[in-house]
């Protein structure tokens, strides 16, 4: 089996973000969240993948490498536009030839990766297997609708009235059958080649198509709030270590990893939190659950539950939580205004101005 991880896209709800740099390189406790889905699918023993790429192909090259850091042999394949995860199969039909392959989007992460997923679909072979989970709200995933033999019957991207609260989550194993069914579909309302819609063409066309649901924790970290979720669920199973430098008026309390060439001077951290190298962390108060990457500075600062990406500064702040802040940006506190009073005093008033 191949596996097709896709690295493109324009991730909207990341901007700005995502103006510079892929959604995928965007870390998760200072991993890029594209690595997760690599170890992933090296993990499952898979070895050959493709990786699609748009804008941002340099980046994800130079972020990945040819994949032997993972034990895994990368083929780049570029598509020009965004024009759906149908069209992204279309354009690897050539690396995939007839063989099975696992599509993974690089945005995604789930906890206990896809080994089983994998294992279980190499043995029963059915033309494709997605995998889904329960959400709160189906009207914003698609959504899959499944008979009592674990079967999909129905497909629906973004339903008004959803069939179940079953939603894809951006992993799927298919066989060569798949193929025909992304050249028989049309773009959808929005432009785009909808892998639901081959999907739905196999259904339509008699071929099993099998759903499996998970309830462990995955994120669609499209999102601020799904990317910063994710940074929890990984901190959660940090091993706390300390490489750098942490002197005697600090305090470190719980599961923290300070990288070599970190620096941490009279402050507090409390974990799951995770520092890395060339950070330097001063008279400050740190955590829970926050990823601060290479060559952060933090000064006369409170931060916690937030994610820093390389080289980013906050100095002065009283307190930041649940915050993405980006590369090289600087936080500081603006001057305090001077404050003044506008009176219109009777004769013999007796006014106190509190300084």
């Amino acid at each position: 089996m191949k596996a097709l991880v896709l690295a493109g896209g324009t991730g909207s709800r990341l901007r700005p973000f995502t103006h510079t740099r892929a959604k995928q390189l965007l870390p998760i406790a200072n991993r890029p969240v594209v690595h997760y889905a690599l170890q992933a699918i090296a993990d499952a023993g898979i070895e050959e993948v493709g990786v699609v790429v748009g804008s941002h192909a340099d980046e994800i090259r130079q972020a990945v490498g040819d994949g032997s850091a993972f034990g895994l042999r990368l083929t780049y394949l570029h598509q020009a536009q965004p024009l759906g995860l149908a069209h992204a199969v279309l354009i690897a039909r050539d690396f995939l030839a007839d063989d099975d392959f696992l599509l993974y989007l690089g945005d995604n992460y789930l906890e206990d990766g896809v080994a089983g997923f994998v294992r279980r679909a190499e043995e029963g072979r059915d033309a494709a297997r997605l995998l889904l989970t329960p959400v709160p709200d189906p009207t914003a995933f698609g959504v899959a609708e499944v008979d009592g033999d674990g079967l999909v019957r129905r497909l629906e991207e973004k339903p008004d009235r959803p069939r179940s609260d079953l939603a894809l989550i951006g992993v799927y194993a298919f066989t060569p059958a798949v193929h025909e069914a992304v050249r028989a579909v049309r773009p959808s309302g929005r432009g785009e080649l909808e892998i639901t819609h081959a999907v739905q063409w196999m259904v339509d066309h008699g071929l099993a198509v099998r759903a499996e649901t998970t309830t462990r924790p995955w994120r669609d970290t499209g999102s601020v709030d799904d990317l910063l979720e994710a940074n929890r669920h990984v901190l959660d199973r940090l091993e706390g270590r300390v490489d750098g430098k942490v002197d005697p008026d600090s305090v470190l309390v719980g599961r923290v990893r300070i990288a070599e060439g970190a620096v941490v001077r009279g402050s507090r951290i409390v974990g799951p939190v995770v520092v890395g190298a060339g950070a330097v962390v001063s008279n400050s108060s740190v955590g829970p659950y926050t990823a601060i990457a290479e060559d952060c500075r933090i000064e006369d600062s409170a931060i916690g539950f937030s994610v820093l990406l390389r080289g980013a500064c906050v100095e002065g702040a009283t307190r930041i939580e649940e915050s993405l802040i980006g590369r090289e940006a600087v936080v500081t506190t603006a001057p305090r205004p001077v404050h003044t009073h506008r009176l219109v005093l009777g004769d013999h008033s007796k006014v106190q101005l509190t300084p």
